[in-house]
């Protein structure tokens, strides 16, 4: 789903521009003026100096700054509404004026940490809009004596790994394999990666925060109080306010720490390995994570023929002999051998995890790589019980109809069976055995493609209906997806969040809902999925 302007605005956009065609573009620039004014006074700062912090489309380095975050192509074309103004604070004070003058001139604020969220929800909308990109914000403070950081939500994951491996090689942070997310979004929506087995989620480690609320407040745990922190850490953190930090705990790691992959197509015993897959990966030691990517392929042994191909790829917080060792007893259908193994230590997991040489440095997980931007479509789901090796060889043939969709399953179990649901907003924790990344890419422009690799990975997913969770069909916030349902424009339906809510939040959603109503009533913080509000009565 292509984001344009709705049929109201549209309509309301046409009119002005029959009868005056100035009239709309006088609108904008009124509303930019009456920001750019409030800003000014509330930041002492003079209009005139404002230019590297506020940037309106007739700023020179407006389309570089917008688009250097921009993750999904789709989202990157000339049809796509742009932003009013985008806001670049340098500091916490211009954060909290941007939340007041924003409140004053009454348009919808989107804010952006690293732009990976999947439906670009954070830099586009069907109305007009302000950005508030916070990528400057990106400080981080690692204290190896009491084991914690402090890191500032434009930071990306990359960078936030990368200090923490300057201080210690024996430290790590449960949070993503892409090194370019940015910490915002990532936290306040779960964050996990290779550590999950072992210490859960990222949200599962933070143990304070700070963020500038409706009123333009800047607050702590202690001054927010715990419903509110609760919230903030799986809830989605541009439902609430505009968070500024996080204060997380390391988590050890041994010195050496072993990564393997093994690839099996389907001619090669690919079904047995996954049926087995589904016993072992969520129920073996949790120092051992075995995520299994699936994708169509070409097979080498019946030429011209389609296959699908299974991967395993793994890391183990110890040495190879003893992975070798238990997977022997635990997993013999794997036949691991040591020559599969590379030993490291925990950044170079991570480079490798990223697809980076052996030799690479570190410092490439500082690179933001900006401007990056696939065309994309990503979807998810949860499996609780096993598939059987029959349907396993029907969802072959679905993959190899919808040829560019390929799915990553990511084993649960370990730390994630020890946190209950309610621990924090994030609910799928024990009775999941797996999660299902689907993911679509394209590289061309066109409505032709658009509608060619939306249809396919939607059909997948209508596919796997039969295989996954139920009432509701749960998914990943951070795998943000529109399918599931929208708000409606400008509003702040209950019933209509609910939908979406209770498939990223579960049984969560209802209390999600009151800490909004109680910090945000008059929903300054919304976008197409956020939390609405409650009403007078549900």
């Amino acid at each position: 789903m292509k984001k344009t302007p709705s049929i109201v605005s549209f309509l309301l956009l046409l009119v002005l521009n029959i009868f005056s065609p100035s009239v709309a573009d006088q609108v904008s620039d009124s509303v930019q003026t009456d920001f750019i004014v409030c800003l000014s006074t509330q930041t002492n700062i003079p209009q005139d100096q404002l230019s590297n912090i506020v940037y309106a489309p007739t700023n020179p380095n407006y389309t570089s700054v917008l688009d250097a975050y921009i993750r999904n192509a789709q989202f990157k074309t000339s049809s796509t509404l742009k932003p009013l103004i985008i806001i670049t604070p340098q500091s916490e004070s211009h954060v909290q004026a941007t939340v007041i003058c924003t409140k004053k001139v009454g348009v919808q604020l989107k804010i952006r940490s690293g732009g990976h969220d999947f439906e670009g929800l954070s830099y586009i909308s069907d109305t007009p809009f302000f950005i508030l990109d916070m990528f400057n914000f990106r400080n981080i403070t690692v204290d190896v004596e009491n084991q914690s950081a402090f890191v500032q939500v434009g930071a990306t994951v990359g960078e936030l790994y990368f200090s923490i491996w300057e201080k210690s090689k024996v430290h790590g942070f449960p949070a993503g394999v892409c090194p370019t997310v940015g910490i915002g979004g990532h936290f306040s929506g779960g964050g996990y990666g290779t550590l999950l087995r072992k210490y859960g989620l990222s949200v599962d480690n933070i143990f304070d925060a700070q963020i500038v609320d409706a009123d333009g407040r800047i607050l702590d745990r202690k001054s927010m109080g715990e419903d509110l922190f609760w919230a903030l850490r799986g809830g989605g953190g541009a439902s609430f306010g505009v968070v500024l930090s996080y204060s997380i705990n390391l988590v050890s790691v041994p010195e050496t720490v072993t990564v393997f992959r093994v690839d099996r197509t389907i001619e090669e015993g690919a079904t047995d390995l996954v049926y087995q897959w589904q016993f072992v990966a969520p129920l073996i030691d949790k120092n051992l994570v075995m995520n299994l990517h699936l994708h169509s392929t070409t097979s080498k042994t019946n030429k011209g023929k389609k296959t699908v191909k299974a991967s395993i790829t793994a890391l183990y917080l110890g040495n190879a002999d003893s992975l070798i060792t238990l997977l022997d007893k635990k997993f013999p259908e794997l036949a691991l051998k040591k020559e599969n193994c590379t030993e490291t230590n925990w950044i170079g997991s991570e480079l490798q995890w990223t697809g980076h040489a052996k030799s690479s440095s570190p410092k490439v997980l500082i690179n933001r790589n900006l401007d990056s931007a696939n065309f994309l479509k990503r979807k998810s789901d949860y499996v609780q019980t096993p598939i059987s090796k029959q349907d396993l060889g029907w969802i072959w043939e679905r993959m190899i109809e919808q040829k560019s969709v390929a799915l990553l399953l990511i084993p649960y179990g370990g730390r994630m069976d020890e946190i209950p649901a309610s621990e924090t907003p994030f609910p799928h924790r024990k009775g999941n055995l797996f999660k299902i990344h689907y993911s679509v890419n394209w590289h061309k422009e066109g409505d032709d493609l658009e509608k060619m690799y939306l249809g396919q990975i939607r059909l997948m997913f209508s596919y796997m209906t039969p295989f996954v969770s139920k009432n509701p069909r749960s998914a990943y916030l951070n795998y943000r997806d529109i399918d599931i349902g929208v708000m409606p424009e400008g509003g702040d339906d209950y019933k209509a969040g609910r939908v979406y809510g209770e498939k990223y939040f579960g049984v969560n959603f209802d209390r999600l809902v009151k800490v909004k109503t109680a910090v945000d009533p008059e929903n300054l913080f919304r976008n197409e999925q956020s939390i609405p509000t409650l009403p007078s009565k549900v």
